[in-house]
């Protein structure tokens, strides 16, 4: 997998993350550590792409 297939595989899973984050936010049958877990993996996987992009 080269480089920038990896950048646009992850921008898309934090896509995803995004707009699970804001369907859990809209339920108020979800959880508040169910959010606060997906907003994590949302960050994990921003940081990752700002490190891949600074390279």
């Amino acid at each position: 997998m080269t480089l920038s297939s990896h950048l646009v595989e992850l921008k898309k899973k934090h896509q995803n993350l995004s707009e699970a984050v804001e369907v859990a936010q809209r339920s108020p049958a979800t959880d508040a550590l169910e959010i606060a877990k997906l907003k994590k993996q949302k960050l994990h996987i921003k940081e990752e792409i700002t490190r891949l992009s600074a390279n």
